[in-house]
């Protein structure tokens, strides 16, 4: 699960999602962590409940939340995404996981842009941002 690839895709999620400085969204929004993990449903097969359910994540998903001490539930684990930072970074790692390609290079930059658009689906994509966070992830992983 650790790997430059990773943690680049990781660190540029954080930014682009919180700046890793918010781990509520801001305007009492749904997402939580600083990677901005909402809950989801059952239905939408999304946010936790999209890492709960998928059969690639759901077994390591049940061990990170055994060694946080945080109870297998989606509720119980989004809630304590907004504190517990090596549990939200632990989801988001899962999430991308899920996702049936190989992590993007550490350099590749367009690729972990599309990785980050199927994983995260985000609402309001900002593709100005993303080179520049991938660039300063990049940068922090292999200096």
């Amino acid at each position: 699960m650790d790997s430059p690839q990773a943690r680049v895709m990781l660190i540029s999620i954080c930014l682009q999602e919180s700046g890793l400085i918010h781990r509520k969204q801001m305007g009492n929004g749904p997402a939580r962590g600083l990677p901005q993990f909402e809950l989801g449903t059952r239905q939408s097969r999304g946010g936790v409940w999209g890492v709960y359910l998928h059969d690639a994540s759901r077994f390591w998903l049940d061990k990170l939340c055994a060694s946080r001490g945080v109870q297998f539930l989606p509720e119980s684990i989004w809630r304590e995404m907004e504190t517990d930072d090596v549990l939200a970074v632990g989801v988001a790692r899962l999430l991308l996981f899920t996702d049936p390609k190989r992590l993007p290079a550490v350099d590749d930059a367009d690729g972990s842009w599309g990785l980050y658009l199927r994983t995260w689906r985000p609402g309001k994509p900002r593709p100005d941002t993303w080179a520049g966070y991938h660039l300063q992830a990049r940068i922090e992983v292999t200096s």
